[in-house]
């Protein structure tokens, strides 16, 4: 008589990466449709840049004098760098709203029953999130060229320069999915959300220049990640740069903008994923 063994059924495997990032792909997928199926929510966040740019140009912009450039038009060409470095910040606000909609919602239950590498959310997620500015920036980048933003430094230095935005958008990104993993609710993830980023945007080179700054604020402005991203446009862009402190990331805008970027990725990514093992494991 034949006996016949019945051995475990084999599991297909994938690859760590390749399984992470085609999962991530999929999810960035189904937040850029949900994106699209909630025109308000694409309508607001292309609307508030826009008022951003229409108050200081019009509004402020002939009381900041920008030191050495006295042109008529000179603190517009500086603005605009400055409210696309805002803006692309402010990616981080969707990111924890996002997430704690997700959770709050449950859809992170079904994506836990699914077949899926666990960290591809939090990659979709930060991912569409800095994909979604891209249309946000060209819509940016009209209302400047109507408020009289130039160009002036090459095509391909302007493509650098929104690199850089992007690159930082999804550098942000993923502080805000950090943050979204610890709210409660989506009520208290949209306070959150925003709350460290005004002090961290006005406190910078977006709409002033650094040296009008006091001391200790010049200081923390010199080395706030978002003032070297915003002067490195204004180079690249060819826009007034104003007179620079003599710090080292206002000389090495560039250079600083990547080292700051990759280090909050490696930090905040490890963090996330993390939280997100923990907060899913329950």
């Amino acid at each position: 008589m034949t006996t016949l063994s019945i051995g475990k059924p084999q599991m297909r495997t994938r690859p760590l990466w390749g399984w992470t990032l085609n999962d991530g792909l999929v999810v960035a997928r189904r937040n850029l449709i949900q994106t699209v199926r909630v025109p308000e929510l694409l309508f607001f966040s292309l609307v508030q840049p826009v008022i951003f740019v229409l108050l200081f140009a019009y509004v402020f912009g002939g009381a900041i004098p920008i030191p050495g450039d006295d042109g008529a038009d000179a603190y517009r060409q500086y603005l605009m760098p400055g409210i696309f470095g805002q803006t692309v910040a402010f990616a981080a606000a969707s990111s924890t709203v996002g997430l704690a909609e997700d959770l709050h919602k449950g859809i992170i239950d079904r994506f836990r029953a699914l077949p899926m590498s666990p960290p591809a959310v939090l990659l979709g997620r930060t991912f569409a999130d800095a994909a979604r500015q891209i249309l946000v920036l060209v819509v940016l980048s009209i209302t400047g060229y109507i408020v009289g933003w130039r160009i002036d430094n090459g095509i391909l230095n302007a493509i650098w320069a929104y690199a850089l935005l992007l690159l930082f958008a999804y550098t942000v990104a993923w502080v805000g999915a950090w943050v979204g993993l610890y709210m409660p609710n989506p009520e208290t993830a949209n306070t959150a959300g925003l709350v460290w980023l005004f002090p961290l945007t006005f406190l910078s080179n977006c709409f002033v220049p650094i040296n009008s700054l006091p001391g200790v604020l010049q200081t923390f402005a010199a080395w706030n990640p978002i003032s070297a991203l915003v002067l490195s446009c204004r180079e690249l862009f060819g826009n007034p740069t104003g007179i620079q402190p003599d710090y080292w990331p206002l000389h090495n805008p560039e250079l600083y903008t990547l080292l700051s970027c990759t280090t909050l990725i490696a930090i905040f990514a490890t963090l996330s994923v993390r939280r997100y093992t923990r907060a899913t494991s329950r």
